[in-house]
């Protein structure tokens, strides 16, 4: 396909082109589960469309977004006689979701190395409005996301993802299922919106972000610019938190009980 466009990947993209057909069914598969009706699926990072015909071929209303406008025309000639597929030239970054899926969607795709911390972090606020998404992630993420507190891989990724998140690993991928063929092995993880959501309140990005800008810090230091001492004491008290503990240490759930014993709902 890309020979015949005279189209070569394109690495300042992040490129790496899923060609092995039993992964797309995969990923469509968990994407959108037999007996599940009416599923709207945002695809991000359409490229050649393996993804988008394994999604299409199971009854999903399938937008695929794609940035590379060399592909695009490449994609609507592709699903011209798709009815279920719409083709759009967009960035992912800065894609407004909701007018794309309605009430609720599914976000899948592939996503590049150098954004993914962004777009799990957009998937994160979108709160309830996503079903659930399926990401191709490097495999290193994947490890962060599912980290447990006090692993290496554990950081404020896996806080923020799983403040939102259930997070699980559908299974890893060789580099040999791209085109070109990556220097790295890749996972698909699946996200679902958990039904005790922590919000993610300026105050909570605060405390996880100190946490972990220097891990070998005390959350006593960590944490001494975000309120005064005694404040940060009777809190860390309330939340049974050590301030002598690092934050790499501390649960989804702590940095939640740490939040609202700093600012109480009702204060």
């Amino acid at each position: 396909m890309l020979r015949e466009a005279g189209l070569a990947p394109k690495k300042s993209f992040g490129q790496n082109f899923l060609v092995t057909q039993d992964v797309a069914d995969r990923i469509a598969a968990a994407a959108a589960p037999d007996g599940e009706r009416d599923v709207t699926v945002i695809e991000i990072g359409a490229g050649t469309g393996a993804l988008t015909a394994a999604l299409a071929s199971r009854g999903a209303r399938v937008v695929a977004i794609e940035r590379d406008r060399d592909l695009v025309p490449i994609l609507e000639r592709a699903f011209a006689d798709a009815p279920n597929v719409r083709v759009l030239e967009a960035d992912a970054k800065t894609v407004d979701f909701p007018s794309l899926g309605g009430e609720r969607f599914v976000l899948a795709g592939n996503l590049p190395y150098q954004i993914t911390g962004v777009l799990l972090e957009g998937a994160a606020r979108l709160g309830a409005r996503v079903r659930r998404a399926v990401f191709m992630v490097q495999r290193e993420v994947a490890d962060r996301l599912l980290a447990a507190p006090g692993s290496k891989s554990y950081g404020a990724l896996t806080v923020f993802t799983r403040a939102a998140f259930d997070v699980a690993r559908l299974m890893n991928v060789a580099s040999g299922a791209f085109y070109p063929p990556p220097d790295v092995t890749s996972a698909v993880v699946v996200l679902v919106p958990r039904a005790d959501r922590i919000e993610e309140t300026d105050a909570f990005r605060a405390l996880v972000s100190k946490a972990f800008e220097q891990r070998r810090k005390t959350l006593r230091n960590a944490w001494r610019t975000l309120a005064p001492r005694e404040a940060l004491s009777a809190a860390a008290e309330t939340a049974r938190i050590s301030l002598d503990a690092r934050g790499e240490t501390l649960s989804v759930e702590a940095f939640a009980a740490m939040e609202r014993a700093l600012h109480p709902p009702d204060a």
